[in-house]
């Protein structure tokens, strides 16, 4: 049981929860508790593209180069929260402009491109060894230091009555919410994000994605192939090459590589790990057993 799911995760429960219910069906189905990873989590009140590694798949996420995200939310201009979205208590309440449609679009270019951004306080980044959500719980504000992000493309998709659609491209560990309140400031005008949905990351986009039910009456179909998701080419080792390499040795790599990974595949087709192609020779670099 190996390989990748593209959960649509609804608003409501967290990304752990969600987690938590897709490896209880597949470790049913195989017999034994598989462990699960995933690429970025989500808020519970997002929804969205919530890619998991099920099984000996999870060892493949570092492998994963495209770290994209994208996304739909809207942008809600009048009042600012505790936690940067509609579900925190208010901070404060500000005159919406006039012109605030004008404002918006006007500022928008100005976060495009590689930008620092504060992680929010309701946030699971780590400070002194105890996560920001677990400090502002207790009524704290500590100082975060900025992070560097890069904003591929943000688009204003409407305005009416000071909520603001739009849509994001951006790297890893953007925070939506911090770039609503960004936003807001930019026009003098207290923000915090309404509803988000992701409909990317990386290489699993929306319209692929599966509802719980979905992959609960079909699991096998919902299960994704490594190599649907990493763009490695297959070789096929016999008997000998294929004990070498579960045995953490170099094997032959016949008429070289062009890529730097493979994935290796024994003579029945099982999936046996990736390799790393050193000159003439394959090295083994995650080896399943």
């Amino acid at each position: 049981m190996l390989g990748f799911v593209n959960l649509f995760k609804p608003a409501g429960p967290s990304s752990t929860q969600a987690g938590v219910r897709v490896r209880k069906l597949y470790s049913q189905l195989g017999g034994g508790k598989l462990p699960l990873g995933h690429l970025g989590t989500l808020d519970p009140m997002a929804a969205g593209v919530l890619p998991l590694a099920i099984g000996k798949a999870t060892r493949l996420i570092p492998l994963i180069d495209d770290r994209r995200k994208s996304y739909a939310f809207t942008l809600v201009l009048g009042r600012s929260t505790t936690t940067g979205d509609a579900t925190g208590d208010t901070l404060r309440k500000t005159r919406i402009p006039q012109d605030a449609r004008e404002a918006l679009e006007a500022a928008i270019p100005h976060f495009v491109g590689a930008i620092e951004q504060i992680p929010p306080m309701y946030s699971a980044v780590s400070i002194d060894g105890e996560r920001l959500y677990t400090l502002a719980r207790r009524g704290e504000i500590v100082e975060r230091p900025p992070r560097k992000i890069t904003i591929y493309g943000l688009t204003l998709l409407g305005y009416e009555h000071g909520v603001a659609r739009m849509s994001l491209a951006c790297s890893e560990g953007t925070y939506v919410r911090t770039l609503c309140e960004d936003l807001g400031t930019a026009i003098h005008c207290a923000a915090h994000m309404g509803a988000l949905l992701r409909d990317g990351a990386g290489p699993f986009v929306l319209y692929e994605s599966r509802t719980f039910d979905e992959i609960a009456a079909d699991p096998h179909a919902a299960l994704i192939a490594p190599e649907a998701i990493l763009p490695f080419p297959t070789i096929v080792l016999d008997g000998r090459g294929s004990a070498d390499f579960r045995a953490g040795r170099l094997v032959p790599l016949p008429n070289g590589s062009a890529s730097k990974h493979l994935f290796v595949r024994d003579s029945s087709r099982a999936l046996v790990g990736v390799g790393e192609a050193v000159g003439a020779l394959l090295a083994p670099r995650k080896v399943f057993q």
